[in-house]
This record gives C-alpha cells, structure tokens and sequence, in this order.
C-alpha cells in the first residue's frame, strides 16, 4: 500500500532532521548578530550586527552589549555618536561603563549622556575616530528590559560638521524571557 522508500533515502532525511533540531539550541543560545529579519523595516545593508555577551535575558542585570560598526559604514572620522532606542524599552544602562574599542584597543572617552526622558545616549571619543574603522561600542553592566524587540539606531556627527548627525544603521536587538 505505501510506496517503498530506499533506506538511503529514510536515512538522509533523518540525518537532516537530526541536524535541525541539534543547531535549534545553539541558534537561540547565540545571541547577537542579527540573523534574517523578514518584516524588521530596516533594510539588509542598514542592519548592523551586535552580540549580547550573557544571554540576552529579560529583566537580566549586568549584560554587555556590544555594538559593532564594520569600517565600511565609517566614510568619515566620527567625533560622537548617538544610539537612539524606543521608549517601550525600560531597561538601564551605565554611562560609566561605556567603552569604544578600535582595532582591539579602548579608545578614551571625554563624556557619555545618557537622556533618559528623550531615550539616547551620546557618547563623546576624546579624538575623533578614523573614517574606514571597524567600531565596537560596548554598553557594560545594562538591566535588560521585558522580552521583546528593540531597534537601536545609530547616528554620527563628524568633526567640523554642520550639527546633524547622519544615520548609519540600526541594531535590531533582541531579548527573550529564556
């Protein structure tokens, strides 16, 4: 009654099922860069990529988050940067803990503000940093907010510039009730 299916074949559909549900655990376990985003509104070369170093837990105290910039979005040196978040997200950040790191070396700070009420943070290198850097921003010691998804935007303000920062793209970060 039922067609006769080769052991090969039962076999190799098998093997890639047991590969899909074993690679489930570590998908959702690494948490950062942004993976495929079907109906996100931030368009494929606007998504910049980040990694949340202690799981991205909701409601979870003292997680780093690390927010990368690849050299090609960085046409011009940046003498500050704002992260604009959405006002659903009530987590907490440090402004002491803020780093920049550029070509694996923290790069000194003159200041961070964090707004509060206006939801960014700017954060202030003491030189500007070179145009065609990679950039990480790392946000340490941040209380996550309840599960859910944020969109962390990115702006610049070069050196010399007329006082208007330019978009460079958006973290789509995500965190979960795991």
């Amino acid at each position: 009654m039922f067609p006769r299916i080769s052991v090969k074949r039962a076999l190799s559909g098998l093997a890639i099922a047991g590969v899909l549900v074993a690679g489930l655990p570590l998908l959702s376990f690494a948490q950062g860069l942004p993976g495929l985003t079907i109906f996100g509104g931030v368009k494929g070369e606007d998504n910049l990529n980040y990694r949340l170093d202690f799981g991205g837990r909701a409601n979870g105290a003292g997680e780093r988050y690390r927010l990368r910039i690849p050299a090609k979005k960085m046409k011009l040196a940046v003498a500050q940067f704002s992260i604009a978040y959405p006002d659903y997200f009530k987590g907490q950040f440090d402004p002491k803990d803020v780093e920049i790191i550029v070509k694996n070396k923290s790069v000194p700070l003159q200041e961070v503000n964090w707004n509060k009420e206006n939801n960014f943070i700017e954060i202030f290198p003491t030189n500007p940093i070179p145009a065609g850097s990679n950039v990480e921003i790392q946000l340490a010691n941040v209380r996550n907010p309840n599960s859910g998804v944020y969109y962390f935007n990115c702006q610049v303000l070069s050196p010399g510039d007329t006082p208007l920062l330019r978009y460079l793209g958006t973290w789509v970060i995500s965190i979960d009730n795991g």
